[in-house]
C-alpha cells in the first residue's frame, strides 16, 4: 500500500507485511491507498504507532460480469472482459449499437465500411486474422444468441450487395432499451459458447422493470444533416478538368484508355462523337478539326452539374422511445415502444423502424424466479444500389 501525508508530497510504501515507517508531525493526516480497497485517511494526533485497516472496495464487490449464462462477480471471473454502461455509449444520431461500441472497449476494433442502415461494420474483438476468414463476434441478448439472417463475409461487406442490409443482427435493437454491454474477449467465451465464440462475444443486457410505482420515461432526439457543398472539397470543375486534359493532349499523354474511361468527362464524350458515324447525315457527329473540337469544349466549359444538390437532401432524422417501468418484490414489468424515422441523406435512402419490448420478471421465492419477454422489430427501408446490376470496379464500366 502507498502511504502519504495529506497536503505534503512526502510518503512511503508498506512492506509485504503491511509495515511502514514515516516521519510525521503531530496531527498530520495519513492517506493510505491500495488497489481493490477503499482509500482511508487517518489523523495520527500524537501517536507514534498506528494500526490501519482498509475495507474492500464496494465498487469491485458490486461489479458483475454477465456472460449470458450466468452473472459472476468481477473478482471471481477469470476471463478478460469489458463492461460498458448504456449511458457511456449512447451517441445522438447513431441508431446501430454495433457502431456505438467504437472506441469504448480496449482491444475492440470497429471499421465502418458502409453508412447504410442495417449493414454491419467490421468488428474485431480477438484479432484481425482467422483461419476460416470469419472474424465476427457472437451477439447474445438477454441470454439468447442472435444468429445473422444472412451470413455476410468480410469481402461482401464493402460490395454494396443488397444482402448486406441484413448483415447486422442487432440493427433491430432499440438502443434506449439497453442496460449494459459485456464484451468477452478471451478463451473463456469459447468455453461458454463453443466454436461460434472463437472471435469473442458481445453480451447485451436489456432494461427490466424496477420495484416501485409506475414510471413513464420518454426519450427523443433529432439529427439534422445538410447537403455537402463543393466549397468544402478541393476538387476540379469542368473548366479545370478540360485544362488538365488539354495539357495532356499537347504532351501526347491522352491515350485511348484515358478517354474511354468512365471518369473521362467531356473529353470522352468528344472523342466518342468524333468516332461515331451518322448514317442519316453521312458524316461523323463531330469533325476532327481543331476548330470543331475547340468550339465543342467551349460550349461545355461552364456545364457544371451540382451532383451534391441532385443526390443529397437536407434531412432531419428523429427517434422516439416511450417506456413504462413498474413492479413489486414478486413481479416487475418493463414495456417500451420505439419509432425511428430517417428520411435519408441521399435521395435513395429512407428508413422507418418500429421496435417493441415487453418483459415481465417473477420471483417466486429466494431461489426460484423466471422471466417472460417478447421483442419485436419491423423495418421498412429504401437503399441505393439495391437493384440488380453488374459492374467492373477496375475499368469503371457498369
Amino acid at each position: 500500500a502507498s502511504v502519504t501525508i495529506k497536503n505534503v508530497k512526502s510518503g512511503t510504501t508498506t512492506d509485504n507485511n503491511g509495515n511502514f515507517t514515516l516521519k510525521v508531525n503531530n496531527n498530520d493526516i495519513l492517506i493510505v491507498r491500495f488497489m481493490g480497497y477503499e482509500t482511508k485517511e487517518v489523523n495520527i494526533g500524537t501517536q507514534k504507532k498506528v494500526t490501519i485497516l482498509l475495507s474492500e472496495s464496494s465498487v469491485l464487490l458490486d461489479a458483475v460480469v454477465v456472460t449470458g449464462f450466468q452473472n459472476l462477480k468481477k473478482t471471481t471471473f477469470t476471463g478478460s472482459s469489458v463492461k460498458i454502461k448504456a449511458d457511456d455509449i449512447n451517441l445522438p444520431g447513431e441508431t446501430d449499437i454495433s457502431r456505438m461500441l467504437e472506441g469504448k472497449a480496449a482491444g475492440v476494433s470497429i471499421q465502418n465500411v458502409s453508412s447504410t442502415f442495417g449493414s454491419a461494420p467490421k468488428i474485431r474483438v480477438r484479432g484481425a486474422t482467422s483461419i476460416n476468414g470469419e472474424n465476427k463476434p457472437l451477439w447474445v441478448v438477454d441470454g439468447i444468441v442472435l444468429e445473422d439472417v444472412v451470413n455476410v463475409s468480410n469481402d461482401q461487406l464493402a460490395s454494396g450487395d443488397p444482402t448486406t442490409l441484413l448483415g447486422s443482427s442487432v440493427a433491430g435493437i432499440n438502443t434506449n432499451d439497453i442496460e449494459t454491454i459485456d464484451v468477452l474477449k478471451d478463451a473463456a467465451a469459447t468455453a461458454l459458447y463453443g466454436a461460434r465464440a472463437m472471435n469473442g462475444v458481445v453480451v447485451i443486457t436489456t432494461k427490466r422493470g424496477k420495484e416501485g410505482k409506475p414510471r413513464i420515461h420518454y426519450s427523443g432526439n433529432y439529427t439534422v444533416r445538410t447537403k455537402p457543398r463543393y466549397s468544402e472539397f478541393n476538387i476540379m470543375n469542368s473548366a479545370d478538368q478540360m485544362s488538365v486534359y488539354a495539357e495532356m493532349e499537347r504532351k501526347g499523354l491522352l491515350t485511348s484508355d484515358i478517354v474511354n474511361n468512365q471518369s473521362s468527362g467531356i473529353y470522352g464524350i468528344m472523342y466518342n462523337r468524333i468516332n461515331t458515324w451518322d448514317e442519316s447525315k453521312q458524316q461523323y457527329l463531330l469533325e476532327n478539326t481543331y476548330a470543331a473540337r475547340h468550339n465543342f469544349l467551349m460550349e461545355h466549359a461552364a456545364a457544371n452539374t451540382d451532383w451534391f444538390d441532385l443526390l443529397f437532401t437536407n434531412s432531419i432524422m428523429n427517434e422516439h422511445t416511450l417506456s413504462v417501468s413498474s413492479g413489486s418484490q414478486k413481479s416487475k414489468s418493463y414495456i417500451s415502444l420505439g419509432f425511428l424515422n430517417d428520411p435519408g441523406w441521399t435521395v435513395a435512402d429512407k428508413v422507418n423502424r418500429i421496435t417493441m419490448n415487453f418483459r415481465n420478471d417473477y420471483q417466486l421465492n429466494d431461489k426460484i424466479g423466471f422471466s417472460f419477454q417478447t421483442v419485436g422489430s419491423v423495418r421498412m427501408q429504401n437503399a441505393p444500389g439495391s437493384l440488380s446490376r453488374s459492374s467492373d470496379v477496375v475499368s469503371g464500366i457498369s
